[in-house]
């Protein structure tokens, strides 16, 4: 007979059988509830689950600057500069993401970012997106 699995209780930290750390749990982007990490779909609207993970920087600098470092030879071997680096924290976006829906909250802060690059890539800068 099939051993019934049971959920540790919310804000356990190891399970309740072995001592093993329990690992964190992924937020559904459907219905966002919170699903125990490795699974590969919601508990609740059995939606896909994705793991976060960063986008390929190719895929947001223009074509013109990915050719010039492809074929830059220093760009290849490694190269001393300065640089100006540029972080922006948009101030309250998490309450603001809170009353907005979740593919407008897409939208604003696509836009943000695409205004952002604009600036970076007219000195042929590059971007490196990190959300945390």
């Amino acid at each position: 007979m099939p051993q019934l699995r049971l959920r540790e209780p919310e804000g356990a930290k190891v399970c309740g059988e072995c001592a093993a750390p329990l690992a964190e749990a992924l937020t559904c982007p459907s219905c966002g509830t919170a699903n125990p990490k490795g699974r590969k779909f919601c508990d609740s609207c059995g939606l896909p689950l994705a793991e976060p993970s960063a986008p390929d920087p190719r895929s947001y600098t223009p074509k013109h600057l990915t050719e010039k470092i492809a074929t830059s030879r220093s760009a290849l071997e490694g190269e001393r500069k300065q640089v100006t680096v540029l972080f922006a924290d948009v101030k309250g976006s998490m309450d603001l993401a809170e009353q907005v829906d979740p593919e407008e909250w897409h939208n604003i802060m696509d836009r943000c970012f695409a205004i952002l690059s604009e600036g970076a890539h007219r000195f042929d800068g590059t971007l490196l997106s990190t959300m945390t």
